[in-house]
């Protein structure tokens, strides 16, 4: 689908407090249960961070298909602790340690995943941001490399048990 037609399907916009239960879901349909985002964890970053959410809500529905969500830091090396501790997110900090990027099963395959990247990029970038952080699995690299992100191999990161790649995008020299 092209980005015409997916703004005509889709509003891309920060999270409302209220939607934290629902990105709780998303996130537990997304990812195993070692992985996700508590549903605890994930109503403490819509109140600490919500202008580090972006998301995509269906029009026809007016419920929420998926969502990228991190915290602004510092740092240059991503660590578990972002993932579990919302004290660490700095809304003045330089760069951003994404924490999740979830669409749900029935809205993929559409270029989903890769709008909401190129949005988000596109809103850090304009803040003054100079890079963003992520971690993925092995299968996910490539994808997030057509998204414009540099792997660096195998992060230190060992979140859920797994071995994560971390990867990078400059936004703002």
């Amino acid at each position: 689908m092209n980005k015409r037609e997916l703004n005509h399907l889709y509003t891309f916009r920060s999270i409302r407090p209220d939607e934290g239960y629902q990105a709780a879901e998303i996130e537990r349909i997304c990812f195993p249960p070692q992985e996700a985002c508590t549903q605890e964890r994930m109503l403490k970053r819509v109140s600490a961070a919500p202008e580090l959410f972006l998301t995509a809500e269906e029009k026809s529905t007016g419920r929420l298909a998926g969502f990228l969500n991190g915290i602004a830091t510092d740092e240059e090396v991503f660590r578990d602790e972002f993932f579990t501790d919302i004290q660490l997110h700095n809304p003045k900090g330089r760069n951003v340690m994404l924490l999740g990027l979830d669409v749900l099963p029935q809205h993929r395959g559409q270029g989903l995943a890769s709008m909401l990247m190129e949005q988000y990029l596109g809103k850090e970038q304009r803040k003054g941001r100079k890079k963003i952080f992520l971690t993925c699995l092995p299968d996910k690299v490539k994808m997030y490399e057509k998204m414009g992100f540099k792997d660096h191999g195998l992060a230190d990161s060992s979140w859920g048990g797994e071995q994560w790649h971390e990867m990078s995008c400059t936004i703002n020299e």
